[in-house]
């Protein structure tokens, strides 16, 4: 464990951090550059004391779990997250394992859509974030556990929550996608993954999901147009964008009505209605 360098590190990436980039506010009588350190000790969940002591060099080792909260809050790319782990002594993590948090670059933009459905994904269909009028349109999955958190678990496991957001006559194209982008995210991670444990269970689970996936077909396919199935509203036809990071391990979803649509005027409901009408009971 490099103590100096790990200090020098977050003490960098604290001071280069601005209230702003974290959503706090930048008063005028703000003299610290930077963040605070108790403000990266709140954002981290642990103890200012904890904190300062890794800052000058007295703090013991820190756990790879402390280090992902670390890595959160001081909003750390890829890159900067590995080198942290490499200064506290401990293994790089899998870039390509589970996600624990949005990547930074993908969260400044996300941060700044409010007016159109948005969710942030992991290359395995894990949902990661949702802003207000993508729960209100797709229903909160950030908020499910364990494998309900999963596109493909929510498709092919009953109740099969997620086929109802689509048409039936387009069901089947969606449930091949599905199966296809886990299938590339499967060759990249392998069977002793995240990826292989989850196909396991839903060959276990879903003779469907079972036929599909000795198809072989192997596709990441974000960028569609489709419809999507609200219960209250009906049929809404968006176009579906997206942005990659660079090593393609995350993806931000934007959904667009055509303007002037009556699928615009649908998603200017749900932005007044709010999330509480259509997910009450």
């Amino acid at each position: 464990m490099d103590r100096s360098g790990m200090a020098e590190f977050l003490r960098a990436r604290r001071e280069a951090l601005r209230p702003a980039d974290v959503g706090l506010t930048d008063g005028p009588r703000r003299r610290t550059v930077g963040l605070r350190r108790e403000e990266v000790a709140a954002a981290a969940a642990m103890s200012v004391d904890y904190y300062t002591r890794l800052e000058q060099q007295r703090g013991p080792q820190p756990s790879p779990a402390v280090l992902a909260s670390l890595a959160r809050a001081l909003r750390l790319t890829n890159d900067e997250r590995d080198y942290l782990f490499r200064l506290a002594g401990h293994a790089v993590p899998d870039r390509f394992g589970r996600a624990d948090h949005v990547s930074p670059a993908l969260q400044r933009v996300f941060a700044r859509l409010s007016d159109t459905p948005a969710l942030v994904i992991s290359h395995l269909g894990e949902t990661l974030a949702q802003n207000a009028l993508g729960i209100a349109l797709l229903g909160d999955h950030v908020g499910a556990r364990g494998w309900e958190r999963f596109e493909a678990w929510r498709w092919f496991v009953p109740p099969h929550t997620d086929r109802e957001l689509y048409p039936a006559h387009d069901r089947g194209r969606q449930a091949r996608a599905i199966v296809a982008g886990l299938r590339a995210a499967y060759g990249q991670l392998g069977v002793a993954s995240t990826a292989g444990e989850l196909v396991a269970e839903l060959l276990r689970r879903s003779d469907e999901f079972r036929l599909l996936w000795e198809r072989q077909e192997v596709a990441q396919r974000f960028a569609d147009h489709k419809v999507l199935v609200h219960r209250e509203l009906g049929d809404i036809e968006v176009d579906c964008q997206v942005l990659f990071t660079e090593d393609r391990g995350q993806a931000l979803l934007v959904l667009t009505p055509e303007p002037r649509s009556e699928a615009e005027e649908k998603i200017r409901l749900l932005d007044v209605l709010g999330v509480q009408r259509f997910t009450a009971g």
